[in-house]
């Protein structure tokens, strides 16, 4: 605890004063630059901000109005400045909190005064330019780093609110943000929908195929389980055409449960085979990775003859419609329930690369988050009215 003296008031009223101008000179030192550079210079200025606020916080006089005060003050230093709320300025500590690391987070050095009361070294107190804890940050995390200043704010925000304490998947969505230019909304609807626990995780041979589109690792991410159909309108008992039928009418939706890169190219497709012709359930096109997808949908459990036939309808794609700089053609079988130890057995053997992945009809969504596209008011609205549950909370509970 910070004693009354006049001594340890002045010693921490003095570097704290230091402290609000030099964030004043880095914040107008930001502004000019960011004519040129406006994402990377803000998201700089807000992690070095939010380093600086978990050195002050642990020491400061002013208990659970810390952040209150910190705003007013930092308002009056820069009246022209809109992002100095006390909501924003918990989600720059969060930012940090999220994404440092024990080994680039310098600790603040307590000093003892005479009567045993430690205050704040004014070396700790951060220099106009000096940005230690961002350039230990960039050196320490290079590829971290330049992903995190390619995502805006915002977007940086409701990953914050999802997923305070969980780096690995924050930083799952930070990639995909940069590779595919998501927007907010976008990203909203891949948070609700558990993308992260869902890519990559269908049941496949890709590792036993020398020659599939990319490599493995980047083709097994373009296969998710479950998928997602909760978009679909259907209760109760239905036939595989109603449901093939559900997701036709909706095949915006659909391609955007696909994934990235996706065209469609028709249902019902017929095949010539022999003397027969059959029909494919639906055909796919992945623009990005140059291959065809066979889509076959089954209403009921996986049956390893299901690999059979999507195998004979992989071959005819190959030979009817996959041009010489196309890679192999892949197919996936999405079914109402699998047993993953007979899955793996169907597809061992198999030289084509094939996967097997579950649907699910019933929301995968947490609670707090809508199967369709929330616009971007309904996203700030409901981030705000969760944080200013924790501040209340916080603010109720004092340390």
């Amino acid at each position: 605890m910070f004693s009354s003296t006049k001594q340890s008031d002045s010693s921490f009223d003095n570097a704290y004063a230091s402290w609000l101008h030099n964030i004043a000179r880095q914040y107008h030192s930001s502004q000019i630059k960011a004519a040129m550079a406006v994402n990377v210079e803000m998201i700089l200025f807000y992690w070095s901000l939010g380093a600086d606020i978990c050195r002050f916080e642990s020491s400061q006089p002013w208990g659970s109005k810390f952040m209150q005060k910190l705003s007013g003050d930092l308002r009056r230093e820069m009246p022209g400045a809109g992002c100095f709320s006390r909501i924003n300025l918990y989600y720059m500590r969060w930012f940090h909190e999220l994404y440092c690391s024990p080994s680039i987070v310098p600790q603040i050095e307590e000093h003892s005064s005479g009567n045993g009361v430690s205050t704040i070294s004014a070396e700790f107190v951060p220099q106009a330019g000096e940005q230690k804890d961002v350039t230990a940050f960039r050196k320490s995390f290079p590829n971290v780093a330049r992903l995190m200043l390619s995502v805006p704010w915002g977007h940086h925000k409701l990953l914050i609110d999802k997923f305070r304490n969980n780096r690995d998947a924050a930083l799952f969505y930070v990639r995909r943000i940069v590779a595919h230019g998501w927007s907010r909304s976008i990203l909203a609807h891949w948070i609700g929908t558990n993308l992260h626990l869902r890519e990559g995780m269908a049941d496949t041979n890709f590792d036993l195929i020398p020659a599939i589109p990319g490599d493995s690792d980047l083709s097994r991410e373009l296969l998710k389980d479950p998928y997602d159909f909760s978009f679909l309108e259907i209760d109760g008992q239905y036939r595989e055409v109603e449901l093939k039928n559900a997701l036709l009418a909706n095949i915006e939706k659909y391609l955007l449960e696909l994934g990235e890169g996706f065209c469609f190219k028709g249902r019902e497709i017929d095949v010539q085979m022999g003397n027969e012709t059959r029909a494919i359930d639906m055909l796919f096109y992945n623009d990005l990775h140059r291959f065809y997808l066979v889509v076959e949908i089954k209403v009921r459990k996986f049956d390893p003859a299901d690999i059979g036939q999507i195998n004979a309808y992989m071959s005819a794609v190959n030979h009817q419609f996959r041009k010489s700089e196309d890679s192999p053609t892949v197919g996936l079988i999405i079914c109402r329930e699998k047993d993953r130890v007979t899955a793996r057995y169907a597809l061992e053997d198999v030289n084509k690369p094939i996967g097997i992945a579950e649907y699910s009809i019933e929301k995968l969504m947490p609670e707090g988050f809508r199967s369709n596209l929330p616009t971007i008011a309904e996203i700030e609205a409901d981030q705000t009215r969760r944080l200013q549950l924790v501040l209340d909370f916080e603010n109720s509970n004092p340390p």
